[in-house]
């Protein structure tokens, strides 16, 4: 099997698992599940996800991220700002997570145990890895991590203010996220005088 067609399969295992996430959580019987809605076999759902939920759930966050892309492929970054290159990316990726927001909610709270925050960590940095690397970075020093480092702590953050809007088109979430970049450039403004200086 080439990686295209595990690809898609293990997508169309989550787009069928979704619908069961808000009644049966992320359960290894809601993959069994859409491994049977999908047409497939039960253990389908084993040999895509041998770790269970968690290879599930970094698979649903790497959907997000390439739908995202998806929807910014026909934008040119190059006439945009670029916190406004950020904000747009962000903003496209809960714009796909809007309908699923349940299942992202019950995602979210998976991850929050120690012992999965090290994972966690990992699939948020991708995110934040993809979004800066559309947005044009090349940097290859320590800016590369600082800005992918600081990009993370806003996805984190905007994710539960999102969670927690009823505002209408996402408003909250929108004011919320152009406030923590602007944080996030006045920082970085800081640390650059920083090391000038030093």
């Amino acid at each position: 099997m080439n990686r295209k067609s595990y690809t898609d399969l293990r997508d169309g295992l989550i787009r069928a698992a979704l619908p069961h996430v808000p009644f049966d959580g992320w359960t290894r019987e809601a993959l069994e599940k859409a491994a049977i809605d999908a047409g497939r076999g039960k253990d389908m759902a084993a040999a895509l996800f041998p770790a269970g939920v968690r290879d599930a759930l970094d698979a649903f966050a790497d959907l997000a991220d390439r739908e995202m892309l998806a929807a910014l492929y026909l934008l040119d970054p190059e006439g945009m700002r670029i916190r406004d290159r950020v904000h747009r990316a962000v903003m496209e990726r809960f714009a796909f997570l809007q309908q699923y927001r349940e299942a992202e909610r019950l995602a979210l709270g998976y991850w929050t145990l120690p012992h999965r925050a090290p994972h966690a960590a990992r699939i948020v940095w991708r995110t934040a890895d993809r979004i800066w690397d559309w947005a044009g970075d090349t940097a290859t020093d320590y800016n590369r991590y600082t800005k992918r480092g600081l990009l993370s702590g806003v996805l984190g953050a905007t994710a539960l203010a999102w969670l927690n809007d009823d505002s209408r088109d996402m408003a909250s979430t929108e004011a919320f996220l152009s406030r923590r970049i602007e944080n996030v450039m006045q920082l970085g403004r800081i640390i650059g005088k920083i090391r000038k200086t030093g």
